[in-house]
């Protein structure tokens, strides 16, 4: 195994880059949907320890949860998309994407229907206080 030079410098390639824009927008994700959580889980906590109506909170909890995981889904296939095409894409690479990004689209899908309590082709109904936020 032979050491490299201290100030020997490597040649940053766009496949680096793109790796690496690929792992920020992974982590940008993942701290999306964790963040989230944790503050809908604050809100959650605080609305509950003063009393506010319960099945209201808990709703208002769920839809909270649920757009933290919608927005790290958004960006967890935007980095899946990076890596995939940005940098020489083949056949089963894009295949294992177009699987990806399917899975995560239903995912989407759901949680956007059972937050907005409508189908996306059905009119947006006017918002009530009961909806929330």
């Amino acid at each position: 195994m032979a050491c490299r030079p201290a100030n020997s410098a490597r040649a940053v390639t766009f496949a680096d880059l793109v790796e690496v824009v690929g792992k920020g927008l992974d982590l940008a994700g993942v701290v999306a949907i964790v963040g989230g959580i944790i503050i809908a889980t604050a809100i959650f906590a605080k609305r509950f320890q003063t009393g506010a109506g319960a099945e209201d909170g808990f709703r208002r909890y769920r839809q909270g949860i649920g757009r933290a995981i919608l927005l790290g889904l958004e960006l967890l296939v935007a980095a899946d998309i990076v890596r995939t095409v940005a940098v020489s894409p083949t056949f089963r690479s894009v295949g294992v994407l177009a699987l990806i990004v399917l899975v995560r689209t239903f995912l989407s899908f759901t949680l956007e229907v059972e937050l907005e309590r409508r189908w996306p082709w059905q009119e947006r109904r006017a918002r009530t206080p009961a909806d929330g936020v």
